[in-house]
């Protein structure tokens, strides 16, 4: 689509919520909610090459606290499935977890070579991460010292390094790890070692993005100029369609939870939404002043946020 032809939304100008404080472009989003009082409040955490993951109030976009302590740009950062632990994946060649709650240092497990990403098991008792290495690593939070520091290291694959871009629990055995080779590998973390991964999925380009559904059952892949869509439960591709961007160097992808749409972002300044089974554009929106790094709807699917390289953050509503 030639820049020319991009327009303004269907559904009339939006006016995202702004949240400053990032100095550098955005590495990474997540939200999480979590049971307060009887009432559900959703979290919302950043990933920044200013080495400040932040935490917010993922309703209005306000500011709670700053993880601070690496030395080196956070390309990932994630809360456990209670939102009483974080988990930043660094530039520094280490990975650190958090008390969410106080924002006190609680762990450090040093890498060597940058860290891309890292995920909570759904019991937070365990911790995966990957990146630059090729290597899967599994961490025991509940053991001793001993245990936390050696953990399981699975490598992608024997005669090659493969790098990690994404890697999700799919449950309380199985890691998914995204490569650089197109590869989505499932691994059973239990597993002996030099075991293959149990399952694999391919797309035909180096993977940006990878998003697992609330029901874990679909699986949503931003790579080449594609997102590519996975059906889990019959390991099969339902859908892929070609996007007017590309995701070569950043952006990716987020499904809204009803899968009757996305939200893709990458190498312009556009977020654009999607609709699932056609792959038409149903809504375009100018805001960033940068390329769009990083998107994710928020759980119940009523609003999405977006990560630029302009250092900000834009919350939108799904339903304008």
């Amino acid at each position: 689509m030639a820049p020319a032809e991009v327009t303004a939304s269907s559904t009339g100008r939006q006016i995202p919520i702004v949240c400053p404080g990032h100095t550098r472009p955005l590495a990474e989003l997540q939200f999480c909610a979590v049971q307060e009082d009887g009432c559900t409040r959703t979290f919302l955490v950043s990933a920044c090459h200013d080495k400040m993951p932040m935490l917010r109030d993922a309703e209005t976009g306000d500011w709670i606290g700053t993880f601070a302590g690496h030395k080196g740009a956070v390309w990932s950062c994630r809360l456990d499935p209670a939102g009483l632990l974080a988990g930043t994946a660094s530039g520094d060649f280490s990975v650190q977890v958090w008390d969410a709650v106080t924002g006190s240092a609680l762990w450090e497990f040093p890498h060597k070579h940058i860290v891309k990403t890292l995920d909570f098991s759904e019991d937070s008792k365990r911790l995966a991460t990957g990146g630059h290495e090729g290597l899967l690593r599994i961490y025991n939070l509940t053991g001793n010292e001993v245990e936390q520091q050696t953990p399981l290291t699975i490598p992608q694959r024997p005669d090659k390094k493969i790098t990690i871009s994404k890697c999700v629990w799919l449950d309380d055995d199985t890691v998914v790890a995204a490569g650089s080779d197109g590869g989505v590998r499932f691994w059973n973390v239990n597993s002996q070692p030099g075991e293959k991964p149990t399952r694999m999925l391919t797309v035909d380009a180096e993977i940006r993005d990878m998003e697992l559904s609330a029901d874990k059952r679909m699986l949503t892949v931003a790579a080449g100029n594609k997102v590519s869509f996975f059906d889990l439960t019959k390991m099969a591709l339902v859908k892929s369609h070609k996007m007017p961007i590309h995701f070569r160097e950043e952006g990716g992808a987020t499904l809204h939870p009803s899968g009757t749409k996305f939200v893709a972002g990458g190498s312009d300044l556009w977020v654009r939404v999607f609709d699932f089974e056609t792959g038409a554009e149903l809504e375009c929106h100018k805001g960033h002043h940068g390329p769009i790094r990083c998107l994710r709807y928020a759980p119940d699917g009523n609003t999405y946020a977006t990560g630029s390289e302009d250092g900000t953050i834009r919350l939108w509503k799904t339903d304008p």
